[in-house]
């Protein structure tokens, strides 16, 4: 299925469809605050002209009454109007992260591609937040809209010259905004990408921290790092300098329209146009319009800001899948022996490999080359689809098949599979059936050493990626966790690379034990692992050498004996 192209004007579009309900209660009552709060220089107008004009103390308690029915107005229009205001903004977001992971956990997968973790958080947070805001700043948008026709609808009726200073200057100062706001959303994409190179950058320094201090490249990481902070706090600079600027600019031209407006007032009431009453409510208005009109500026930011936010959305939405999703035959059947066939596939390094797996086989592949490993690898998780050739499960070709029931069919672990922030046992169960004994995963994996180490055994929490386990114990933990799944085909890439030698013997017969009766195909070079395969398919150069036993091929080839025994 071809890709949907979106573009930030498309995800902004979907995040005011998607709160039309809270966008129109919010502006309505958004509205209706603005509306009292620009009659109160109104009425207090009328109070000095009708009540302390004529010195009538009934009448001025009337128009008493009618000011507290306003504020009344105004405080609970405000109230419930900012609630509204603030939870639009927030479900946008919202259901921006909801359709961000969503696209990240495709099956079909591309959304990942080019983008470090640290980058696509930074869109799921940063970025789906003032996208939200814009449906705030909409909202705050109608309202000072509000506030401004009614102010000149009221300057009309007390003098057309006033009215008409107010109606051709809000457009003027509207189309400024916009003007100035162009510069601010440049800079505020390319401070949202270099935070989130910044950001990804943190993160597999993080990640990487005991790999580094290893091989002694602290110096190097932390330069790397520190350059790209320095480039996100120059973008961040120049979109502060640039919202600096507007804001100035927008409040500047703002005050000398009220000025403007104070003016032709102040005029009109010396020539007797206008009464004392009525210049009281036009000087009222022009101060009351400085609020509407320098939101303005905040209103123009947020849209800038929310525009450059949703063109990044948009690229990670709208990424192109790496594999392409398919209806199935509803005739297929509903579960699978676990028989993969693959026929001439060139994919990356390998070259018109043939490879099968018969049901209930143990088929272990020797690569020399980690290319070819992981190009065998993208293949059968069917992270990509070959150039030539094709694979098949059971005799149907995986193009034909659903990837999400692939990836369910054949579970590809790979040797640097994370773990989850819960505990031991959460971990190992999260692709378990419903109900199954984890005990066997355990004692196969060697876990249930590891839990026999820990102070609350399987329930001792486990942090972020595994941190607070050692290395061998995070493999061990994930090892447990893939034979848990029990998929009809499991794939493991070198699942012992971190445990001592003991250890290893007793996982290679604790995996070949419980995976009795199931597909399974072991990409390592371990000789402990390959000692309990069926037969090994020897992988040299992209092409396929040879199958046969492992003690066949240690006295055929020294390039085989090199790869596993070096």
């Amino acid at each position: 299925m071809a890709a949907t192209v979106l573009t930030g004007r498309d995800v902004l579009r979907r995040s005011f469809a998607g709160q039309r309900r809270e966008l129109a209660l919010g502006s309505v009552l958004g509205a209706s605050h603005q509306a009292a709060e620009a009659l109160v220089p109104v009425v207090i107008g009328l109070v000095v002209d009708r009540a302390v004009g004529q010195s009538d103390g009934g009448l001025l308690l009337w128009w008493l009454a009618a000011l507290a029915v306003l504020y009344v107005v105004l405080s609970y229009s405000f109230r419930f109007g900012a609630r509204a205001w603030e939870r639009s903004a927030e479900k946008a977001a919202h259901k921006l992260r909801v359709r961000l992971v969503d696209r990240v956990v495709d099956p079909r997968g591309g959304a990942t591609e080019g983008r470090l973790p640290g980058a696509l958080t930074s869109i799921a947070t940063e970025d789906a937040r003032r996208v939200g805001l814009v449906t705030m700043a909409s909202i705050v948008g109608v309202a000072s809209f509000t506030a401004v026709l009614v102010s000149a609808v009221v300057l009309v009726r007390i003098s057309v010259p006033l009215g008409l200073v107010v109606l051709l200057g809000t457009p003027l100062l509207l189309w400024l905004g916009h003007l100035l706001g162009k510069p601010l959303e440049r800079r505020s994409h390319g401070e949202q990408e270099s935070a989130a190179d910044a950001s990804g950058t943190a993160a597999d320094l993080v990640a990487g921290l005991r790999v580094l201090k290893g091989i002694g490249a602290e110096s190097a990481a932390l330069a790397r790092y520190r350059g790209t902070s320095r480039d996100a706090l120059a973008a961040t600079l120049r979109a502060a300098r640039a919202q600096a600027w507007q804001g100035a600019v927008i409040l500047m031209l703002t005050g000398v329209f009220i000025a403007l407006v104070a003016y032709v007032g102040g005029r009109l009431a010396a020539s007797g146009d206008i009464s004392i009453g009525e210049l009281v409510s036009a000087v009222g208005l022009a101060l009351f319009l400085l609020g509407p009109l320098s939101s303005t500026s905040w209103i123009a930011a947020k849209f800038a800001q929310g525009r450059a936010s949703a063109t990044r959305i948009a690229e990670v939405l709208g990424a192109p899948p790496a594999v392409p999703g398919v209806r199935e035959e509803p005739d297929l059947r509903p579960d699978f022996a676990g028989r993969i066939r693959l026929e001439g596939v060139t994919h990356g390094s390998l070259t018109a490999v043939d490879l099968t797996a018969e049901p209930g086989e143990l088929l272990g592949v020797v690569a020399p080359d980690p290319a070819d490993a992981t190009a065998l690898l993208d293949c059968l998780g069917r992270r990509g689809d070959p150039g030539s050739g094709h694979l098949a499960l059971d005799g149907v070709r995986f193009t034909a098949l659903d990837p999400a029931r692939i990836r369910t069919a054949v579970l590809v672990a790979d040797h640097d599979a994370d773990l989850f922030e819960g505990t031991v046992a959460e971990n190992i169960a999260a692709a378990a059936p419903s109900g199954r004994d984890l005990g066997p995963a355990l004692a196969a994996s060697g876990a249930d050493e590891v839990a026999e180490t820990l102070p609350q055994g399987t329930a001792t929490p486990v942090t972020e990626r595994g941190r607070s386990l050692s290395g061998g114990q995070r493999q061990r933990v994930a090892l447990a966790r893939a034979l848990a799944a029990d998929p009809p085909v499991l794939v493991l890439h070198d699942p012992t690379t971190a445990v001592d030698a003991v250890t290893e013997a007793r996982i290679a017969t604790g995996v070949r034990d419980v995976r009795r009766g199931r597909t399974t195909v072991l990409v390592v070079t371990s000789p402990a692992l390959l000692a309990v395969t069926d037969r090994v398919l020897f992988l040299e150069g992209g092409r396929v050498t040879d199958t046969a036993a492992h003690t066949e091929l240690l006295d055929r080839y020294d390039t085989y004996r090199t790869a596993v025994l070096s």
